[in-house]
């Protein structure tokens, strides 16, 4: 009778697992799902709180935005010296010539905010990302590399 019992209590083990297995399982597949409901970073964009625009700056391929966007980036410098806000959009080809969108936000604790639309890089993830510095001390570049 022990070996029974014992093969009854493996049983019970395994019966007992398959409700977290399916737990588990089906906790993934929503995970998973939920990045196709829509792209976080790119509703985090959209819900912002506006800041006063430094304008719009469009490069061409190997233009340098230290050359072209002078008075722009000083409109940044001039937020971040003042503790004030203020944001900026660049917009910039891949080598293939895919448009790649920077908006860049100066927020009014000194933060420097970069949010990246890469949707229409063909060779790229397609996604919106983001990167931030705090208390940057420049803006030449207006690059969280320091």
């Amino acid at each position: 009778m022990t070996g029974q019992s014992s093969t009854r209590r493996r049983c019970a083990a395994a019966v007992s697992v398959r409700p977290w297995l399916f737990a588990v399982a089906a906790t993934s597949l929503l995970a998973a799902g939920c990045g196709m409901l829509g792209d976080t970073v790119k509703e985090r964009w959209a819900s912002r709180t506006e800041f006063s625009s430094c304008g719009e700056v469009s490069l061409d391929q190997g233009e340098e935005i230290k050359k072209k966007a002078v008075r722009e980036i000083a409109c940044l410098q001039r937020a971040l010296k003042s503790g004030g806000s203020a944001e900026l959009k660049v917009t910039y080809p891949t080598v293939e010539g895919d448009p790649i969108r920077e908006y860049y936000r100066l927020t009014p604790q000194g933060r420097l905010e970069v949010y990246t639309d890469s949707t229409d890089d063909r060779n790229s993830d397609q996604k919106w990302s983001f990167a931030e510095c705090y208390t940057p001390e420049w803006v030449a570049d207006i690059s969280c590399d320091q």
